[in-house]
């Protein structure tokens, strides 16, 4: 088995070398080969130099460059242009779950799953550092929502910690339109459409601060939201794809 790992990072200069090194020290011990996939998408800082120069010490780690796009095109581009994994997931720069979490995972897979994702609200004792209160109430309000037009029983789309198998990674990602924060519910909208089975796991957390989802974020993710369900209800994400 290879697991292949996509990180999204945008000015993640300070953050991005204990997250990987942590990943690294991790993936080392398991009996499972792996690879590393870091996509610097439009940063202003040095975050893609300090991942060629950490790629020294880091194993399988490969470095991309993106002069624009937000965190769902870098995820996009990560995985069809970059994974090979049996098993593909995506985590944030932060490291706000640990990669050792995954682990929970693989089971699902045996059983017959393409998607497993983590959440924060199966088990709030998992969540050890919370975020601001006004951003749990905008997310949980948003979740709300998102549930009820696109992601019915799922209780956390947004949480960085997605994995898919190879197939259903590969076949969903060609559909994703959105390039921002709202890639999340269309990635799981699609993966609905498409038939492939979800399993919503409950994984430790912690908010570590210094993120960068601005408020407005949240305004531009209920129109997508309102987009994601009409490109679903005019069958979109169930036809055979074809190449732009």
């Amino acid at each position: 088995m290879k697991l292949s790992v996509v990180i999204p990072a945008y000015n993640e200069e300070k953050r991005i070398p204990a997250t990987l090194h942590a990943i690294d020290t991790y993936l080392k011990k398991q009996d499972f080969d792996y690879q590393i996939i870091v996509v610097v998408n439009g940063s202003h800082d040095q975050t893609y130099e300090v991942v060629k120069e950490l790629a020294q010490d880091v194993s399988n780690l490969i470095a991309v460059n993106l002069a624009k796009g937000g965190k769902g095109y870098a995820v996009k581009k990560g995985i069809l242009e970059y994974a090979d994994g049996d098993v593909v997931m995506f985590m944030d720069a932060d490291n706000a779950t640990p990669i050792s979490e995954v682990s929970k995972f693989f089971q699902y897979f045996e059983k017959g799953y393409d998607i497993v994702i983590g959440s924060r609200y199966l088990d709030p004792d998992k969540v050890k550092v919370h975020q601001p209160f006004y951003r749990i109430l905008l997310s949980r309000a948003s979740n709300l929502l998102i549930q009820i037009f696109v992601a019915p029983g799922i209780k956390d789309t947004q949480v960085g910690f997605k994995a898919f198998s190879k197939r259903a990674a590969k076949d969903i990602f060609r559909f994703v339109s959105i390039s921002r924060w709202g890639f999340d519910f269309e990635v799981l909208k699609i993966g609905f459409d498409r038939g492939y089975k979800v399993k919503e796991v409950a994984l430790s957390w912690t908010e570590h601060g210094g993120g960068h989802v601005p408020l407005k974020a949240y305004l531009e993710s209920l129109l997508d939201l309102f987009k994601i369900k009409f490109r679903s209800l005019r069958g979109d994400y169930k036809k055979a794809f074809k190449e732009s």
